[in-house]
């Protein structure tokens, strides 16, 4: 298996619509105004937040998250330029980018040190080889203060692995639950 470069990253996503929308170099600023950087990298590609947040909140719900029987009323949603996560707490979100993974690639995510320096942690499990869509980004807020996500700028890095042969089934042949997802998608049974 080896990780791919920003060439390979490119080709991709231009001649086989691996990322869409794509940015080919690494963006910094945006109208004269400095971002949390996106785009194409070294080693991989710097996606960004939409504006679609789902925020965790006790408010509404039982006393026990139960993940094969995920109770919706769990998340606020809300539409905005940036999220105010409460200290200790939860939100779910979704890239810009839409991905067509190729099928003899892995793609793992990691989040941005400018986030994990403020104590907020990006988690996203492996985009397996031929899943598609737009991807649930979760963020945990681990400080005792509320902490800000920016929508439209970077959060997370996805790095590109290729196997050295194709595997027997893909995430696409073994109909996973959640191929094809758009929005902010919560757990699914």
């Amino acid at each position: 298996m080896s990780i791919k470069s920003d060439k390979w990253i490119r080709k991709m996503a231009q001649e086989h619509g691996m990322i869409e929308p794509f940015e080919p170099g690494q963006i910094r600023y945006v109208d004269g105004g400095k971002v949390i950087s996106y785009g194409t990298s070294s080693y991989g590609y710097d996606v960004r937040c939409a504006s679609e947040f789902k925020i965790f909140t006790n408010v509404h719900t039982t006393n026990v998250v139960d993940p094969k029987n995920f109770d919706e009323t769990s998340f606020v949603s809300i539409d905005e330029p940036y999220c105010i996560i409460p200290p200790n707490s939860f939100a779910l979100a979704r890239t810009v980018e839409y991905f067509r993974i190729p099928p003899d690639v892995l793609t793992i995510c990691l989040g941005k040190s400018t986030y994990a320096r403020c104590g907020i942690i990006v988690n996203v499990t492996p985009l397996e080889p031929e899943w598609e869509g737009h991807v649930t980004l979760e963020f945990s807020n681990t400080t005792p203060l509320p902490a800000k996500i920016y929508a439209n700028e970077g959060v997370a890095q996805m790095l590109f692995y290729q196997g050295d042969e194709q595997c027997e089934v893909t995430y696409k042949q073994r109909g996973g639950k959640y191929m094809g997802q758009t929005g902010v998608t919560p757990p699914r049974a």
